[in-house]
């Protein structure tokens, strides 16, 4: 009987299914079509969304890869970190070790969906209120102009597709675009979108996107055309098309719009026992607020990195790697607290031997006291205080012999007498998600690139006027240190000097979130850069303390062929057959 019974309902079943296939007509897999997609309301947005999710999330792993770190897994053999530090890499093998693998092909796919979105939308049947679709037009714009922007900062210039590839489409014709192309192209796109007015609701399309977390918005639109445009004036990438006088208008533009709708530097001053100050908490506090508290960030990628397990402490529980390590090189840029530099350079070509700013009250025998507060938000130093609610309790032990000593055989030690402190919460542990993650767009960020392209085309101190708006580049970069608790930057500095603060500003405010990787590249400096790093032993002999800098081994991805990913040989060979053009960036062998 229950044999029968069985058939039985089977029979029903593919009678349901049948029927059920007529009446929606169906295909038997299930597929619909895009003509059916773009002709439902629901089928329309559904494919909006689908378009996200293809650019890399910034990860603190990139910091080892600059000048800001050694990362303690450099023993482990075949490691992706003593790969890149003795250069042993080819174009097959690069995505192997890069810390987002190869992501043109997945930046091109993002891209095409953002095409075919853009192609159907302009002609769509399907009836939804005019502010809406152009909101969602908007959208997919912003986010084919976000696309290009990562595809240029690893690759340089890059094809440009602005329409779905169609069967039978004349490869052979294909080009690579110049860089400067390609940003002319991503800054028409995000000025296309934010000729949209937004949506009275803020749902589609807004400058501040308090209704949906990680949609894209005016504000984005406004820091892609910023950062854009700074890397197209920037030395690696200038040829004329964008002066540093085209950036200041644009960075103009783009800070004074985040300014006038809400957009400001995050200035909570934690409890003593959360964090050291307002920029500690900033990295960890959760940016899905509906922009209640956090009115910094513009665009956040990524989900919660776990410090503590990944970059932790070897007295962490259930640490798995001390992570990157950060360098001697740059402890050495932050600033004392009274905004002179501790050194002023060295007087040997391996950096161990500092000339000493006497003006500064830096102290050798003394060195993490008095220092810029960011320093104590991003560092784990010797003697550093561990859990902020036990101030009197657990201090960082880093000397040789310490609980968290440097060695060199061990990646759960420090290789450089230092850890990552920065999203780092106080109260992150075992198992929890409580530490934070990097920015991939945050208003500090222009701030800064309107501080470059002003000093470079008016001077530190001339003021840049665009309707209400009135900012010099001095004042973009205090307004930046004055949330640390830093002092300004003087006034009448020479071009110059301005530089060479600056720079080292830009290192300090944004480090360990990806942009020193390439900022060096588009600065051009590289290879003075990432030749080697250094790092601090302390030896203690009862109470003393005894300081040597030493040097970490030479590193070989300094050459002008590491300021640019490899193209996918795959890729290179395909083109090379259907153009005739090679495409692989210099330096790079298949």
């Amino acid at each position: 009987m229950k044999k029968y019974l069985f058939i039985f309902l089977i029979i029903i079943t593919l009678v349901f299914i049948s029927s059920c296939n007529e009446k929606l007509d169906l295909p038997s897999d299930g597929r619909i079509t895009l003509d059916e997609v773009f002709s439902d309301y629901n089928g329309t947005r559904a494919y909006l969304n689908s378009c996200y999710g293809y650019c890399p999330a910034p990860y603190m792993d990139r910091s080892s890869f600059s000048d800001e770190a050694q990362d303690a897994d450099d023993i482990v053999p075949g490691s992706k970190f003593s790969n890149i530090y003795t250069g042993s890499l080819n174009a097959s093998t690069f995505s192997t070790v890069s810390v987002d693998g190869s992501p043109w092909g997945f930046l091109y796919q993002g891209i095409r969906k953002c095409n075919v979105f853009i192609q159907r939308m302009e002609s769509a049947p399907v009836y939804m209120p005019d502010i809406e679709k152009a909101g969602m037009l908007a959208q997919a714009r912003t986010l084919r102009a976000l696309y290009y922007l990562q595809l240029i900062k690893r690759y340089g210039g890059v094809p440009i597709y602005d329409k779905p590839i169609e069967i039978g489409y004349d490869f052979s014709k294909d080009k690579r675009a110049k860089f400067s192309e390609v940003v002319r192209f991503i800054l028409n796109d995000c000025d296309a979108a934010l000729a949209v007015p937004d949506d009275p609701d803020g749902f589609h399309w807004s400058i501040n996107n308090y209704n949906q977390y990680g949609i894209m918005s005016r504000a984005v639109a406004y820091a892609i055309k910023s950062e854009a445009v700074t890397y197209a004036a920037s030395p690696l990438w200038f040829d004329g098309t964008y002066s540093w006088d085209d950036a200041t208008r644009i960075n103009a533009e783009a800070l004074s719009q985040c300014l006038a709708n809400d957009y400001k530097l995050f200035d909570i001053v934690p409890a003593s026992d959360i964090a050291q100050n307002a920029y500690a908490l900033f990295f960890f506090t959760f940016s899905n607020d509906l922009r209640a508290i956090d009115k910094e960030t513009i665009y956040h990628r990524g989900s919660a990195m776990q410090v503590w397990r990944d970059a932790g402490l070897p007295t962490n529980p259930s640490m798995t790697k001390a992570g990157p390590c950060p360098t001697q090189d740059l402890i050495d840029s932050y600033e004392m607290a009274n905004g002179e530099p501790p050194i002023t350079g060295y007087s040997d070509a391996d950096r161990l031997v500092p000339i000493i700013n006497t003006a500064s009250g830096y102290n050798e025998e003394n060195p993490y006291v008095g220092r810029d507060p960011r320093f104590y938000a991003s560092i784990y130093y010797n003697d550093a205080v561990r859990y902020l609610d036990q101030p009197d309790g657990k201090k960082v032990e880093t000397f040789v012999g310490g609980t968290e000593g440097i060695s060199s055989v061990d990646r759960k030690y420090t290789r450089t007498g230092y850890y990552l402190r920065k999203f780092n919460n106080n109260k992150s542990g075992l198992n929890n998600q409580a530490d934070g993650a990097i920015r991939l767009l945050r208003l500090a960020e222009i701030y800064l690139n309107f501080a470059e392209s002003a000093y470079q085309s008016h001077g530190p101190d001339v003021q840049v006027t665009l309707g209400s708006f009135s900012m010099s580049a001095r004042d973009a970069v205090n307004v930046v240190r004055a949330r640390a608790g830093m002092p300004p930057f003087p006034a009448g500095m020479s071009k110059e000097a301005f530089e060479k603060k600056y720079r080292n500003e830009r290192r300090i405010e944004l480090a360990f979130e990806e942009h020193r990787y390439f900022d060096v590249r588009r600065w051009n400096i590289l290879s003075e850069t990432d030749r080697f790093v250094t790092g601090m032993r302390i030896t203690k002999n009862g109470e003393d303390l005894t300081y040597t800098r030493f040097k970490v081994a030479n590193r070989n991805c300094y050459q002008d062929k590491y300021l640019l990913y490899p193209i996918d040989p795959d890729e290179v060979t395909k083109m090379l057959a259907l153009t005739g053009d090679y495409w692989q960036n210099p330096g790079w062998l298949d």
